[in-house]
C-alpha cells in the first residue's frame, strides 16, 4: 500500500516513542485490517504491530481486529508461532488518548493468538483504564490489559518510564 498514510493515532504514538528513544523504523500500511489502522514497524530492529481501536455505539471499551489472511483467502488468528512482534492498540475515547503494547507472552495467555493452529482470535475489545466495566469478564480483561497501557497528554507519554518499559525485552 505504497503512498498510503499511517492513522493519525499510529503516527502520534510512534512520534511519542521517538521522543523516549524508542524510534520506529518507517511504518509500512497493512491492507489487511486497514479500517483498524493497521501498520507494522520496527523499534531496535523487533517488529512491532499497531492497530487503532474503535469506539462502538452499546459496549464499553473498544474493539480492534488482528487478523491475517491465510493462503485460501479466508481470515484466521495471528498465528504465535510467527508472531513475535509487540502489538500497540492505540485508543481514543473523548479527550483521553492512550496505547496498549502488549507483548507476544501475554496475547499467547490470553487467548489472542493461535497456538499449534488452535484457539486464538480474529478481534477482541481493549479496556483503557478509564472505562467503567460492568460485567466480570469485562473487568477481568481490563485489570490484565491495563498492565501493558500507557497514557499519553499534549502529545506525550504521562508516565515515560512505564512506557519506555513496555518496549524493553525481559
Amino acid at each position: 500500500m505504497s503512498g498510503v498514510q499511517v492513522h493519525p493515532d499510529v503516527a502520534m504514538v510512534m512520534r511519542v516513542l521517538g521522543d523516549l528513544g524508542l524510534v520506529c523504523s518507517p511504518a509500512k500500511v497493512e491492507a489487511d485490517n486497514a479500517e483498524y489502522g493497521a501498520a507494522i514497524s520496527e523499534i531496535r530492529r523487533s517488529p512491532v504491530r499497531f492497530r487503532v481501536g474503535k469506539l462502538t455505539p452499546t459496549k464499553v471499551g473498544l474493539f480492534v481486529t488482528v487478523w491475517r489472511r491465510s493462503l485460501d483467502g479466508s481470515t484466521e488468528p495471528l498465528p504465535a508461532e510467527e508472531y513475535n512482534d509487540v502489538l500497540v492498540i492505540c485508543v481514543r475515547e473523548d479527550s483521553r488518548v492512550g496505547a496498549f503494547a502488549f507483548p507476544k507472552a501475554a496475547l499467547v495467555e490470553h487467548g489472542v493468538v493461535s497456538v499449534g493452529g488452535a484457539g486464538g482470535k480474529r478481534g477482541f475489545r481493549v479496556y483503557p483504564p478509564w472505562s467503567a466495566t460492568t460485567n466480570p469478564q469485562s473487568k477481568k480483561s481490563q485489570q490484565w490489559q491495563c498492565n501493558y497501557f500507557f497514557e499519553m497528554a499534549d502529545g506525550c507519554a504521562i508516565d515515560a518510564q512505564r512506557a519506555s518499559r513496555l518496549f524493553v525485552a525481559p
